[in-house]
């Protein structure tokens, strides 16, 4: 048996993938795979807001309990994280066995903490709440870099989160 080779064509070299073909099919799922990462990823913009909508309903909750137990309850914060005290004879302490009002940490730690009116406490900041149904009106900036949340208390018990 004889073979001819016909001018004009050539033969096969192989039956696997080019390099290029390579490259063109990781540059595409590379691409896919960032746009994914992106658009699941929660920006920290959002991550700011829920830190500040779940530290207003704490603060809530914190004002309404001093109501209920008819003694003073604090919101105390540092830069990395913050806590709830109840008064008692003679000193501050942490709400005993309380899963809500336990410390927890600022998920954009260190936050910067702004309270207008100021308070002159020294060291971490501290809010009270009263045993009287009316508190004092605030607005509390908590600021990570660029990234702002405000949470404003009307003094009766509604928060709202700017």
């Amino acid at each position: 048996m004889m073979l001819i080779s016909v001018p004009g064509k050539s033969k096969r070299r192989g039956r696997g993938f080019t390099l290029i073909e390579l490259l063109v099919v990781l540059v595409i799922i590379g691409v896919t795979l960032g746009l994914t990462v992106v658009s699941v990823a929660p920006s920290q913009a959002k991550a700011m807001q829920k830190d500040a909508q779940r530290l207003a309903l704490l603060l809530q909750l914190a004002r309404d309990e001093a109501i209920v137990r008819n003694r003073p309850v604090a919101f105390e914060a540092g830069p990395d994280s913050y806590r709830f005290l109840v008064r008692n004879e003679k000193s501050w302490e942490p709400l005993p066995q309380d899963d809500m009002l336990r410390e927890r940490p600022f998920e954009l730690a260190p936050v910067t903490l702004l309270l207008d009116p100021a308070t002159n406490v020294p060291g971490n900041m501290r809010i009270v709440f009263g045993r009287e149904p009316v508190d004092r009106p605030f607005a509390l900036t908590l600021i990570s870099g660029e990234l702002r949340g405000t949470i404003r208390a009307d003094g009766v018990g509604h928060f709202t989160v700017d």
